[in-house]
């Protein structure tokens, strides 16, 4: 497990607030995982959910005790990113601001590299 500081990857006082908020609700870590699957309309999608733990290949970015962890895998394709909670017209939701993207969906959950 390694520890790492902008600019590899960020969570934003935003998202870490909503982390804390859910995990609290359902007694569980704050640890927000990202994922890199293969799929959605742009070729590669992103994937949240919450850990109970680091995993040993895990990159850690932390934030008023909130915990971002990424795969080494996921970690090449979201390098450089900022994970962010907005809620607007078209709801609220997690987003990746990713610089790495050659392009994405409209959805916002779909990119390419």
């Amino acid at each position: 497990m390694s520890t790492i500081l902008a600019p590899d990857i960020a969570l934003t006082p935003s998202a870490a607030a909503r982390v804390a908020t859910i995990a609290a609700k359902q007694g569980k870590p704050a640890i927000l995982r990202l994922a890199v699957d293969g799929g959605g309309c742009s070729g590669f999608q992103y994937r949240f959910g919450f850990a109970d733990s680091v995993e040993s290949d895990d990159t850690v970015a932390e934030l008023d005790g909130v915990r971002l962890v990424v795969d080494s895998v996921s970690l090449d394709l979201v390098r450089g990113a900022a994970v962010d909670y907005v809620e607007d017209l078209g709801g609220a939701a997690f987003r990746v601001t990713n610089p790495n993207a050659a392009s994405g969906c409209g959805c916002g959950s779909s990119f390419s590299v």
